[in-house]
């Protein structure tokens, strides 16, 4: 397996091209944005001209655009602009060029920051852009039969698609160090190394409940600084914030937000897991699992940032996923185990939230109904 097309991907790019002047496709660095984007070019702007697409991490595009309007307003046609989260106030002259009447012009914008690219243009290009998120490789795109592979590994590509074990995660422990002070080094003043630390922190935490108080006691540094560092971490699409929710069942529900890595193949470098024999044996094999199962169920169900939860109360019952769809109240629980069963708590919360339907996601074996709201189904089957 040498190349994948990502055709899934390059459908929704192209959709969104015909139907916005403006159009960002976010996603985390090294995903396969600029591969996404070279691929539509080169299918249907083969002849677009070079100085049609710039790189803002190229200095001399950079310069270019130190006055963007008089650059971009006489390009036609498709013009793309890469790594726009280095030049974020650009915004403002794409709203200029997309109101032109004319519309000689479709802008495509790729970067790797989508919350201070959302909250940059959320309210200048509101109705004007459409934004496509590009994820690390997920299990329809790669197959089933590669299932462990991606799980271990993580679905960005060059881990992916490396020649083995020993390869792939030098190259997950690299991308990390490149990110740290690449990326975050830039907007966050503090050292790679304390920073690799507090992200290992949130790896150990993978699955659990943010504590800010304990992050920042163990750094030296106050809640406000630990939840600045853990949003610079999830604008990257680096980790995922679950939030919590409530419902009136009368009893103490979990507030806090819970946390995950969202690349398992990242998660497994930052906790020093080499290999798929490292994984089976370590403690933290369930909640890998869990958060391995839940960014392919959000994927696979479409399921919005926004309009993805978790359920709990203190102690007594706990849902990993819900969401409601089309007015349907749906969960999910992420269960590694070859013999799954109804439990009290997934009938306490299927009562408290009045659940439609409990799906309970396994790695392997058939799909079966164990009552006529839950149902057991393997992660391949999807």
């Amino acid at each position: 397996m040498n190349v994948i097309e990502r055709q899934g991907a390059f459908d929704r790019l192209a959709a969104a091209l015909t139907a916005r002047p403006l159009v960002g496709l976010v996603g985390p660095r090294q995903c396969g944005k600029t591969w996404l984007a070279r691929r539509y070019i080169l299918k249907f702007h083969p002849e677009l001209p070079a100085g049609n697409i710039l790189d803002l991490e190229n200095l001399r595009d950079l310069a270019r655009l130190e006055t963007p309007l008089l650059a971009l307003e006489s390009l036609s046609g498709l013009v793309v602009l890469d790594e726009v989260q280095h030049k974020p106030e650009i915004f403002q002259t794409l709203r200029v060029l997309a109101d032109r009447p004319e519309r000689i012009a479709r802008f495509l914008v790729l970067g790797s920051a989508s919350g201070a690219m959302l909250r940059q243009s959320s309210e200048s290009l509101a109705g004007r852009i459409r934004y496509v998120e590009l994820t690390p490789l997920d299990l329809s795109e790669v197959g089933a039969e590669h299932a462990v592979k991606l799980w271990v590994r993580g679905g960005y590509p060059e881990s992916f698609l490396a020649p083995d074990e020993e390869e792939s995660y030098a190259w997950r422990s690299d991308f990390i160090d490149t990110f740290l002070q690449r990326d975050l080094g830039a907007s966050i003043r503090m050292p790679a190394l304390a920073m690799r630390r507090f992200w290992t922190m949130l790896a150990h935490l993978h699955g659990g409940m943010l504590n800010l108080s304990d992050l920042g006691r163990s750094l030296g540094i106050s809640d406000t600084t630990a939840r600045r560092y853990v949003d610079s971490l999830a604008d990257s699409f680096m980790v995922r914030l679950l939030a919590p929710w409530h419902e009136n069942v009368g009893s103490r529900q979990v507030k806090r937000p819970k946390v995950y890595v969202r690349d398992s193949g990242l998660l497994h470098a930052l906790l020093s897991l080499r290999n798929e024999s490292d994984l089976l044996s370590s403690p933290r094999l369930g909640a890998s699992w869990e958060g391995f199962a839940l960014e392919e169920t959000i994927r696979r169900k479409s399921i919005r940032d926004g309009e993805a939860y978790f359920w709990a109360i203190h102690e007594e019952a706990e849902i990993d996923l819900f969401h409601i769809e089309s007015g349907r109240r749906i969960g999910y629980e992420f269960k590694f185990t070859d013999s799954p069963k109804a439990t009290r708590s997934m009938r306490r919360a299927i009562d408290a939230l009045r659940l439609d339907s409990l799906t309970i996601i396994v790695p392997r074996g058939e799909v079966f109904q164990i009552d006529d709201t839950i149902k057991v189904v393997p992660l391949t089957s999807l």
